[in-house]
């Protein structure tokens, strides 16, 4: 199982769900459970024993700038805002080639922290992309019926059952096929999927997605904040 792999934070977005919160806050630095948004998925990759670890910013740069330098987090700012897959592909010269962990920051977790999870399934000969999944059941502050299905042998398919958990171990040399600056990876993902290289895992504990201010209760509620 590798530990030695980097990891991408997604920091850069203006988090208009998060409104009014957002007006002068950016979003991983909303206090949640007694700590900033981004704290959560820090001390799950920290508890891997990941320490290499990049973080884009665009909007409110400077604060996001001032807590990733304290944090000991990679900063790489995006004079525009350039997607998931933009945002990632202009991230390479600090981060490398090969597999890279990429993670959402605007969520929290229960249960196993997925990561040894996720690292020990990573089959890069037959994967082109690994990504945590939890089931709708599972999924607290998310509406709709799933991103994704499943097939018996692991393989992702777009569909209902599974959201996004925002966590995935990706082949980065992939990026390089596309030419545009700015683009979603949802265009990779589109791609791997057709050549049957897109694999799911699946969380087993709970996942909030802390994309409104109502979440907030929600995730707080999930985490038992109010008895801790």
């Amino acid at each position: 199982m590798r530990r030695d792999l980097p990891v991408m934070l997604f920091t850069a977005g203006f988090g208009k769900r998060m409104a009014p919160l957002t007006d002068r806050l950016p979003k991983p630095l909303i206090p949640v459970a007694g700590k900033p948004l981004i704290a959560h998925s820090l001390e799950l990759v920290r508890a891997a024993g990941l320490t290499r670890i990049v973080a884009n910013t665009h909007y409110l740069a400077d604060q996001m700038a001032d807590y990733l330098a304290k944090a000991d987090v990679t900063e790489i700012f995006e004079p525009e805002i350039l997607d998931t897959g933009g945002g990632l592909k202009n991230a390479l010269p600090a981060l490398g080639h090969g597999p890279v962990i990429t993670m959402n920051t605007d969520a929290v977790w229960t249960g196993a922290t997925p990561f040894p999870a996720l690292l020990q399934a990573w089959q890069p000969d037959r994967m082109d992309a690994l990504l945590v999944l939890v089931p709708i059941s599972q999924a607290h502050g998310h509406t709709g019926a799933g991103d994704f299905s499943m097939t018996a042998d692991g393989r992702l398919e777009r569909g209902r059952g599974y959201v996004y958990s925002g966590l995935q171990i990706l082949n980065a040399d992939r990026l390089a096929e596309f030419e545009m600056d700015k683009f979603s990876l949802n265009l990779l993902w589109d791609r791997i999927t057709a050549e049957g290289r897109l694999f799911g895992l699946v969380h087993t504990g709970k996942w909030c997605d802390v994309g409104r201010p109502d979440s907030i209760a929600l995730a707080e509620s999930m985490l038992d904040y109010a008895n801790v």
